[in-house]
C-alpha cells in the first residue's frame, strides 16, 4: 500500500503491539517504508519471528520482546512514543471458549496496562484493534457502530470491554482513542497453522495439499471479508486525522459486502486451480456449526468513509487472488 497519499509524518515514533503477528507485522513494514521510527512489542505467543526478521537490520526498527500482561514492559515500550497501534491480543472465539481466563488476562488486563502506559507516556493517540464480534446476537444488517447486541463468546466480551475502557480513558484522562472493529481480515502473512487458524489460510493450505476443507455448518453462514491493505489504511488514517469528531469513537473496518462460506471455498478452489488444476477436484466436507459463531456479518462503512475518508476498492475476489498468489509462493 502506498501511504504517501495519506501524509503520514515520517518523524513520528509509532509503537505496534503484537508487531510480529499477521496485522502487526504488515503495519511495521508499511510504517518503516514511510521512514517512521517503529517499536514492536511482542511476546511471540502467536506472532512469528520470521514475520519481522527482515526488519531487524533497519535502524528505525526496535524489537522489544515483552508481554502486555506486565505493566512495566508496557511502560518501557511506550517511552518516547507518539502513537500506539495496539494489535496485541489472543484472537479466536473457540480459543476463548476453551480458555476464557487467559483470553481475559491478555485482552482485558493487558489492554488496560497499555492504556495506562500510553496515558502516562502522554502519547498523542491510542488506536486499538476492536472486533466485529462485539455485535454479538444483534440481528440488524448491515452492522452499524452504534447498534450492538449481547456478546456470544468470552472473546467478544473482552473486545467490548476494550471499547468501554477506551471510552472511559478518553473521557476521564483525555487520552485520544480510536477503535477499529475488524471484520474477518485476510491476506499475506496470515498463519494457516494451529487449532485456531483463520478460515482462509487454513483452507488454502489444505487445498494445496489436496486435503478436503471442512466447512462448519451448511456453508450458508456469511462474512464481510476484509483485505489486509484496508486494515493498514484505517490504522494510518486513525493517526493522520485531525477532525475532532473523528476521534474517541469506533469504526467498522470492512469492505461492505458479504460472502458465504460455500462461495468462499469455490473461489479459493478456482484461483488455486490456476496454479494446480488437480485442486479443482478436491471435495469439500461439512461439519457441525461452531459454538459462538455469528451466523452473518456485514458492515456499514459509511462512518469510516464520512469521517476518515475510507474508500476500499478491493472486493473479495481481487483480494483473494492476491492472497492466494502470496500463499502459493510462500507456503509450498
Amino acid at each position: 500500500m502506498d501511504i504517501t497519499e495519506l501524509k503520514l509524518n515520517p518523524t513520528y515514533h509509532i509503537l505496534v503491539t503484537g508487531g510480529a503477528g499477521f496485522i502487526g507485522s504488515n503495519l511495521c513494514e508499511v510504517l518503516l517504508a514511510n521512514r517512521n521510527k517503529v517499536t514492536c512489542l511482542d511476546n511471540f505467543a502467536t506472532g512469528k519471528r520470521e514475520n519481522i526478521s527482515h526488519l531487524l537490520s533497519n535502524p528505525n526498527f526496535t524489537l522489544i520482546e515483552g508481554d502486555i500482561r506486565h505493566l512495566k514492559e508496557c511502560q518501557n515500550a511506550c517511552k518516547g512514543v507518539d502513537y500506539v497501534l495496539h494489535q496485541a491480543a489472543l484472537g479466536s472465539v473457540p480459543r476463548s471458549i476453551n480458555d476464557p481466563i487467559t483470553s481475559n488476562d491478555v485482552n482485558v488486563s493487558g489492554f488496560l496496562n497499555m492504556l495506562v502506559s500510553a496515558r502516562d507516556a502522554k502519547v498523542k493517540r491510542f488506536t486499538y484493534a476492536a472486533s466485529s464480534s462485539t455485535y454479538g446476537d444483534s440481528k440488524s444488517m448491515p452492522k452499524v457502530e452504534d447498534v450492538i447486541g449481547k456478546p456470544l463468546s468470552p472473546y467478544a466480551i473482552t473486545k467490548y470491554v476494550n471499547e468501554l475502557y477506551a471510552d472511559i480513558f478518553s473521557k476521564t484522562y483525555g487520552l485520544e482513542t480510536i477503535g477499529l472493529r475488524y471484520f474477518n481480515v485476510f491476506g499475506r502473512k496470515q498463519d494457516p497453522e494451529g487449532a485456531y487458524a483463520a478460515v482462509i489460510p487454513k483452507f488454502v493450505k489444505q487445498l494445496m495439499k489436496y486435503e478436503s476443507p471442512v466447512i462448519n455448518g451448511d456453508g450458508s453462514y456469511s462474512r464481510d471479508f476484509t483485505y489486509i491493505d484496508y486494515v493498514l489504511e484505517m490504522n494510518i488514517r486513525s493517526i493522520v486525522t485531525d477532525k475532532k469528531e473523528a476521534i474517541n469513537t469506533v469504526y467498522n473496518v470492512a469492505y461492505g459486502e458479504r460472502t458465504d462460506l460455500n462461495e468462499l471455498v469455490s473461489l479459493l478452489k478456482e484461483y488455486l486451480s490456476g496454479f494446480d488444476n488437480k485442486i479443482a477436484a478436491v471435495p469439500v466436507l461439512h461439519g457441525p456449526n461452531r459454538q459462538g459463531d455469528v451466523p452473518h456479518s456485514l458492515a456499514s462503512i459509511d462512518k469510516a468513509k464520512e469521517l476518515l475518508g475510507y474508500d476500499p476498492q478491493f472486493d473479495i475476489k481481487t483480494g483473494l487472488k492476491e492472497a492466494v498468489t502470496w500463499y502459493w509462493n510462500n507456503l509450498k
